[in-house]
């Protein structure tokens, strides 16, 4: 696959229609989580013969496609999921978007897709803040970006694409959860599985999404939350959820977390906790835990907490987990207390109110 790996200017087109002011401030008064947009989104465009070319943030509208798009026949698709911070002091901030940017080109590489280069990447995101920044909730609120690669050329054939579209799209959220941030209900699969050994586990494509659909579905039966997968060779060990990372708190002060090995998307926000973690002088054990061993730690009183953790919901405590052969407890059923200082001191550097001393925040001028 030839591109060039020059990194084209990105052109700006204004909206001549945005959204009136006093219907974005009613708007974000409850925005939920993925329901509203903003006014404009990032476009991109990939050939074997131009490389990245094209890009501009334009108007927010519906992408037109051929029929025959390699993506609606093959799911040559990736994308990823980052946040932009409104601060006390007015300043907007990303976290840690470099790492955003390694994640999809290494996901790109997985599904035989064109990087895009870092510099394009954060400069596109970076852009769309600056133009879209009325949107950015104040307080609890932040604005989620969807940068988002599929194949676009028109053909019936398995092989990969010779076209690319990039997009960036822009969305203002409050809580990922109902309830903020109490603790979860997770349902446990046994039957269906999210990922397997040398398949996509690792990379964010929508595939491995789709995969798991209907087993979040089954989980809302159960009036649960979220799902967690079990590995798909035996069923045993405990992977991650439907779309977060998951990690286990011991009463020695120990947290375990699965370790990643192909099946399990490599998170950002997990990244950083064991990072906080292991500043507190926790010890963080990256090794298989199983289902069998989770229930027995939660009956002992050796597990005394678990949460998710992820961009959409930062962290989650997780309360009852119910399976087939029944359910428990985590603890109180509560938020434990370590979730909840790893949770405060995560938003805090994402919000721009700790000291920022590991460069993990990126200001983007408004």
């Amino acid at each position: 696959m030839t591109a060039s790996s020059n990194t084209p200017e990105i052109t700006i087109e204004f909206h001549t229609s945005p959204v009136s002011d006093a219907d974005r401030i009613k708007a974000l008064e409850t925005p939920g989580f993925g329901k509203i947009f903003t006014d404009h989104m990032v476009l991109a465009r990939w050939t074997p013969d131009k490389g990245w070319h094209d890009a501009k943030v334009t108007p927010r509208r519906p992408l037109e496609l051929d029929p025959a798009s390699a993506v609606l026949h093959y799911a040559q698709e990736i994308f990823e999921g980052m946040k932009a911070y409104k601060a006390d002091d007015g300043r907007i901030l990303l976290f840690r978007p470099e790492e955003n940017a390694r994640r999809f080109a290494r996901s790109a590489e997985r599904m035989a897709m064109p990087p895009v280069p870092e510099d394009l990447f954060l400069k596109a995101v970076e852009e769309l803040v600056r133009i879209d920044k009325a949107w950015i909730p104040s307080g609890d609120g932040s604005l989620y970006l969807r940068p988002f690669m599929f194949a676009n050329e028109a053909f019936l054939g398995v092989r990969p694409a010779l076209e690319y579209v990039f997009c960036v799209i822009a969305s203002p959220v409050g809580a990922y959860f109902k309830g903020g941030a109490k603790a979860v209900s997770l349902w446990v699969e046994t039957e269906y599985t999210r990922a397997a050994a040398g398949g996509t586990g690792a990379a964010k494509c929508g595939g491995n999404y789709a995969a798991s659909l209907v087993a979040q579905a089954e989980a809302a039966k159960k009036d649960c939350d979220q799902v967690v997968f079990l590995d798909a060779a035996e069923h045993r060990w405990v992977e991650e959820l439907g779309g977060m990372n998951v990690f286990f708190v011991m009463n020695d002060g120990t947290v375990v977390t699965p370790p990643l090995g192909g099946t399990i998307l490599p998170g950002i926000t997990r990244a950083s906790v064991i990072v906080l973690a292991e500043e507190k002088g926790l010890q963080i054990d990256q090794r298989p835990y199983s289902f069998a061993e989770w229930q027995a730690d939660a009956a002992s009183g050796k597990l005394v907490e678990a949460f998710a953790c992820g961009t959409a919901a930062v962290l989650a405590g997780i309360g009852l987990v119910r399976h087939a052969g029944g359910e428990f407890q985590v603890g109180d059923g509560q938020t434990g207390k370590l979730t909840s200082e790893l949770r405060q001191e995560l938003v805090g550097l994402q919000k721009g109110v700790s000291n920022d001393q590991r460069g993990w925040t990126r200001r983007v001028l408004a």
